[in-house]
C-alpha cells in the first residue's frame, strides 16, 4: 500500500497544473453523470469529509451537512443505518480491508433510493483503524438495468428493480421479524401495489400466523392452523402452488368460511405464495390488494421471483435463530443459575447477547460468597465467538470460583487460572477481572489480567475509571512464564459502587478505548440510582447503539456502615518472599480498625501486627494468615492472629543495645493489653487483643 502511494504521489507531482486541472474536471463530471461522489472518514476525531458528488447522492446540500456522519441520519432509512452501523463495525472488528453495502435513503421528496458504498479502511502500524476512504453512488439504475436489457416495460422494470433489491436487502435480515419488518417498509409492496401482507410459518405440520396484515384483519383462532383447514394459506402449502385471487368475488366463492372475517377490509384482489426452500414448504405469503383486479403474466411471474427469494431469506432467518438459540442455552447453562444474596452488598448482574446466530462469546460474571464477610467479584471475556468459547468459559469460571473458595489470595487465584487454561486443549485466552472485597472493612483488592480496568461510582453518581495495574490474559501468562499478578488495593466507602464488565460495553466503530470509558463515565453519571435499573438502562444502550460483541456486567454496591458493621472479621494469607502481599496486609489491618471504630488504636494495632507477621514470615518454613476480629463481651475487644506452620513456640529475648531484631514480642507485650499463643494442629497461633470503644 506504502509503494503504491508513493508511486502516486510521484506521479502526481510530474503531472503539469493544466494535466491535474483537466483530470479533476473528468472527476467531477464522471461523478455527476453517474451521481458518485467520494468520501474520506477520519476514525480517530469523527469527522467525514464529502465531495459534492456525495453530498448529491444523498439529496443534501452543503450547508446541510457538518462534516459528521450523525447529519445523513435524516436521509438514511433506519433499519438501513443500524445494518450499516453493523457492517461497518465488524469490517474494523475483524481486520478487513474494505466492505460494500447496498442500502436505502430517503430524498427530500420523501421518494426512496438505492444507494451503494464502498469503503477501504487505512490501518495504522499498530493494525488500530484510522481511516475509511471511499465512494458513494447512486445504485437506482444498477438493481434495474438487468430488467431493461429484457426490454420490458417501465412498470415491469420496476417491478423487477423491487425484486432485486429486496432480494439484496433481504441477505442482510438475521431473524423472522427483520424479513418481516423489511418487507413491511421496503417498496415491494409499494411497487407490486399490495396494502399489506400475512405471513405463516409451518411448524410442526401446523401454520403459525407470524405478520397478521392490516389493523383489523386478524381472524380469531387462526393464529395457529392445520394445513388441511380451508384457508388461502393452507392451500398454497398443500399444492405447492401460487394462488391468485382476482377479485373480492373469487376470493368470497373460493374461501367461504374466511371471507365474512375481512369482508369489511375493501380487500379486492389477492396473491398467495408458498414460500419453498430445500423441495420443502416452509411457510406461505400473502399479499392483499385493495384497489386491483387481476394479475398479468408479468406481475406473477415476479411475484414468484420474489416468494422465492423471501423462502430463502426466511430459511437463513430461521437457521440464525435456531442456531442462536442452541448457543446461548449453552452459555446460560455455563453462566450462574442464580446470584446469592450477599449481606452487606447489592449487587446487579447482566448479560446481554449480540445475536448473530451462533456468534455468542465467552462473557461471564460470577459473584463467590468467602468467609469473614468477604466477597468476590469476576467478569471475564473468553476469546473468540463460537460455543467453544461458551464451553471454555464455563470451565474456567468453574475453577476459579474452586480457587477463590480455597482462599487463595486474588493474585494466586488468577495465576492458576491460567495455568489451568493453558493446560486445556485449546488455542483460547481469555481477559478478567477478580475482585475480593471485604464488605466490612471496604478494602478491595483487584487483579486484572489483560481486561479493561473497572468503574467506581460514588454517593453523587459521579463516575470515575479506576487505574489497575494489570498483567497478561489468562492462558498467555502461564505460556509465557508471567505469572506473577500485580494487586491493586483500594477502598469501597459505604454507597460507593464497584462496576465490573466485559469490552462490549465500551466498544464503539471509530473509537478508542478511553473514547469509549469517558462515554461510559458519562452514561453511568447520568443513569438511574437504582442498580437493577442502572443495569438495564446500560444494556438497553448497548442494544439502541448496536453493539456487535457479547456483554456481560456485573455491579456490587457497598451497603451503609451500619448494616456492614457486624461483619467485624478480616483474614488474609501472607506468602512468604512476597513483600507485595505483606504491604496490602499492612493496608487492610488499617481500613479494618478504621471501620470497626477503633481508629484511636490504629497505629498499635497495625505495628503489633506487622511484627507478629514478620517474625512468621523470618522464623517459619512457610507463610502466614492474619486474622482480625471483634470480640463481644462486657467489654469490645479487637484482637489479632498470626498462624504459621511451625509448632516452636515464640521466646521473648532482650535485643541489646547494638540488636537490630529480638525487640518483636517485646512490643506486643508494651502495646497490647494482653497476648499469648496457642497451638494449632501442626502450627502454632501468636494472639493478641486491644480494648476498643464500643
Amino acid at each position: 500500500m506504502n509503494a503504491g502511494n508513493g508511486g502516486g504521489q510521484a506521479a502526481e507531482r510530474r503531472r503539469a497544473p493544466d494535466e491535474q486541472g483537466a483530470g479533476a474536471r473528468i472527476l467531477a463530471e464522471f461523478g455527476s453523470v453517474f451521481r458518485m461522489g467520494g468520501f474520506d472518514w477520519n476514525l480517530v476525531d469523527g469527522t467525514m469529509l464529502m465531495d459534492d458528488a456525495a453530498l448529491d447522492v444523498f439529496d443534501l446540500d452543503r450547508a446541510e451537512y457538518n462534516d459528521r456522519p450523525e447529519s445523513l441520519g435524516p436521509r438514511v432509512l433506519p433499519d438501513e443505518g443500524r445494518r450499516l452501523d453493523t457492517l461497518v463495525a465488524q469490517a474494523l472488528k475483524d481486520g478487513s480491508a474494505e466492505y460494500g453495502a447496498y442500502f436505502r435513503i430517503r430524498r427530500r421528496d420523501g421518494s426512496h433510493q438505492w444507494t451503494h458504498t464502498q469503503g477501504r479502511v487505512h490501518r495504522d502500524d499498530s493494525g488500530r483503524p484510522v481511516r475509511i476512504v471511499g465512494v458513494i453512488r447512486d445504485a437506482t439504475h444498477e438493481l434495474t438495468e438487468s430488467a431493461a436489457r429484457l426490454g420490458l416495460d417501465e412498470g415491469r422494470r420496476k417491478r423487477a428493480g423491487v425484486v432485486e433489491g429486496t432480494t439484496a436487502a433481504l441477505a442482510y435480515a438475521r431473524t423472522v421479524q427483520d424479513v418481516i419488518d423489511l418487507l413491511n417498509d421496503s417498496h415491494a409492496l409499494e411497487h407490486f401495489g399490495a396494502a399489506s401482507l400475512v405471513m405463516g410459518l409451518l411448524e410442526a405440520g401446523r401454520i403459525h400466523l407470524v405478520a397478521e396484515g392490516p389493523q383489523g384483519a386478524f381472524v380469531p383462532g387462526t393464529r395457529f392452523t392445520r394445513v388441511d383447514e380451508p384457508y388461502p394459506m393452507s392451500e398454497v402449502i398443500r399444492t405447492l402452488r401460487p394462488r391468485f385471487i382476482v377479485s373480492a368475488r373469487d376470493f368470497a366463492e373460493s374461501f367461504p368460511v374466511l371471507w365474512p372475517h375481512i369482508s369489511g377490509l375493501g380487500i379486492t384482489a389477492a396473491a398467495y405464495l408458498p414460500l419453498i426452500a430445500q423441495a420443502r414448504p416452509i411457510g406461505a405469503l400473502g399479499l392483499l390488494y385493495s384497489d386491483k383486479t387481476g394479475f398479468s403474466e408479468d406481475e406473477r411471474t415476479l411475484l414468484v421471483a420474489l416468494g422465492s427469494s423471501i423462502a430463502q431469506s426466511l430459511q437463513r432467518a430461521m437457521l440464525y435463530e435456531q442456531e442462536h438459540d442452541l448457543a446461548e442455552g449453552l452459555q446460560q447453562a455455563m453462566l450462574p443459575r442464580r446470584i446469592p444474596e450477599v449481606p452487606g452488598a447489592q449487587t446487579a448482574v447482566r448479560y446481554r447477547s449480540a445475536r448473530l446466530g451462533r456468534d455468542i462469546g465467552g462473557d461471564w460474571y460470577d459473584i463467590i460468597p468467602l468467609p469473614g464477610g468477604r466477597v468476590g467479584a469476576v467478569i471475564g471475556d473468553v476469546q473468540g465467538h463460537d460455543t467453544h468459547a461458551a464451553a471454555v468459559m464455563g470451565q474456567l469460571r468453574i475453577v476459579l470460583r474452586a480457587y477463590a473458595a480455597e482462599g487463595h489470595t486474588p493474585a494466586t487465584v488468577m495465576a492458576r487460572a491460567s495455568v489451568f487454561l493453558h493446560e486445556l486443549d485449546t488455542d483460547r485466552f481469555a481477559t478478567c477481572t477478580y475482585a475480593e472485597v471485604d464488605l466490612g472493612t471496604g478494602v478491595v483488592q483487584v487483579v486484572r489480567a489483560g481486561h479493561v480496568d473497572p468503574l467506581l461510582r460514588e454517593h453523587d453518581g459521579h463516575c470515575r475509571r479506576v487505574p489497575v495495574e494489570g498483567g497478561l490474559p489468562l492462558g498467555l501468562s502461564a505460556e509465557f512464564g508471567r505469572l506473577d499478578y500485580p494487586v491493586t488495593t483500594l477502598e469501597l466507602d459505604p454507597g460507593q459502587t464497584l462496576m465490573l464488565y466485559t469490552d462490549g460495553l465500551v466498544e464503539k466503530p471509530g473509537a478508542d478505548l478511553d473514547e469509549g470509558l469517558q462515554w461510559l463515565s458519562a452514561l453511568v453519571r447520568r443513569g438511574p440510582t437504582d442498580l437493577q435499573e442502572l443495569a438495564d438502562h446500560l444494556c438497553e444502550v448497548v442494544a439502541d447503539r448496536g453493539g456487535e460483541d457479547d456483554v456481560a456486567i456485573l455491579l456490587l454496591r457497598r451497603l451503609s456502615e451500619a448494616a456492614a458493621h457486624g461483619a467485624g472479621r478480616f483474614q488474609q494469607h501472607v506468602a512468604q518472599n512476597d513483600p507485595e502481599a505483606l504491604s496490602s496486609a499492612r493496608h487492610m489491618i488499617r481500613a479494618a480498625v478504621r471501620a470497626w471504630g477503633a481508629e484511636d488504636h490504629a497505629d498499635e494495632i497495625e505495628l503489633v501486627a506487622d511484627e507478629l507477621m514478620t517474625n512468621a514470615l523470618m522464623h517459619t518454613d512457610g507463610g502466614a494468615i492474619v486474622t482480625l476480629r471483634i470480640l463481644g463481651g462486657a467489654e469490645r475487644r479487637l484482637r489479632v492472629e498470626v498462624e504459621d506452620r511451625s509448632s516452636a513456640l515464640p521466646r521473648r529475648r532482650e535485643a541489646g543495645e547494638a540488636g537490630v531484631s529480638g525487640r518483636g514480642l517485646l512490643l506486643v507485650d508494651r502495646l497490647s493489653d494482653v497476648w499469648g499463643v496457642e497451638s494449632r494442629g501442626s502450627g502454632k497461633c501468636v494472639w493478641c487483643e486491644f480494648t476498643v470503644e464500643s
